[in-house]
């Protein structure tokens, strides 16, 4: 499907050129979005006769959002969640999460601004893309941890305070519980030592009979 751009679509084009794309992409992003327009003789009319509109009104949004990438150099959120002692989060952190995070800090971005692969599972931190205009973005680094305070340490040591193999292996002695047969082996003992029980009853009744013998002599 051929469409015009309304804006600069990253690795696709800038605004007012005529590019094709899949039709899932138009109908399901680019056009509802407000990004492009299909590209037929009405609409290049349209275009060309609001082209001075649109750039300037573009011109105005970067720069608005430019103001607002410099205010938000080098901002930091944090969000508590609960994990494990090895920082795997019991759930996960999403696109509106961090959205939220952001707005509340006094910046108002939108979910769809943040850019994830996939949601985070673990402590840690977390270096987020946002976009604020199609050619404007800035970084936040998103610090999650179990406690405000674990925040705090973690964003000094600059990584996840999670337990290590070590934590484990410096473990008091006196917490090792000593190892118990399982109930298999406790069955299979039993038996052994029931089989072992019969052969000593019978040397102590041949013995009996060797006594008895030497009394009669």
């Amino acid at each position: 499907m051929q469409i015009i751009l309304l804006e600069r679509v990253e690795k696709l084009g800038q605004l007012g050129d005529v590019v094709t794309v899949k039709p899932g992409y138009a109908r399901n992003f680019l056009l509802p979005q407000g990004k492009a327009l299909r590209a037929n003789k009405a609409n290049l009319e349209k275009f060309e006769q609001e082209r001075a509109d649109l750039e300037k009104r573009n011109a105005d949004e970067r720069s608005s959002s430019e103001a607002l990438a410099k205010n938000m150099d080098n901002l930091s959120v944090s969000l508590v969640r609960a994990a494990s002692e090895m920082g795997q989060l019991f759930g996960s952190v999403s696109s509106r999460d961090i959205a939220e995070a952001v707005t509340e800090a006094g910046h108002a971005v939108d979910k769809r601004q943040i850019v994830m692969d996939k949601a985070i599972k673990t402590l840690g931190l977390f270096q987020i893309r946002i976009n604020l205009h199609s050619e404007v973005a800035v970084i936040v680094t998103v610090n999650i941890a179990r406690s405000l305070e674990e925040a705090e340490t973690q964003a000094k040591l600059g990584h996840a305070i999670i337990a290590s193999d070590d934590d484990f292996d410096d473990a008091p002695a006196a917490n090792i519980q000593p190892e118990q047969a399982s109930p298999a082996e406790a069955e299979t003992e039993e038996a052994e030592a029931e089989a072992t029980e019969p052969e000593a009853a019978s040397e102590d009744t041949a013995d009996n009979a060797e006594e008895t013998e030497d009394d009669k002599a």
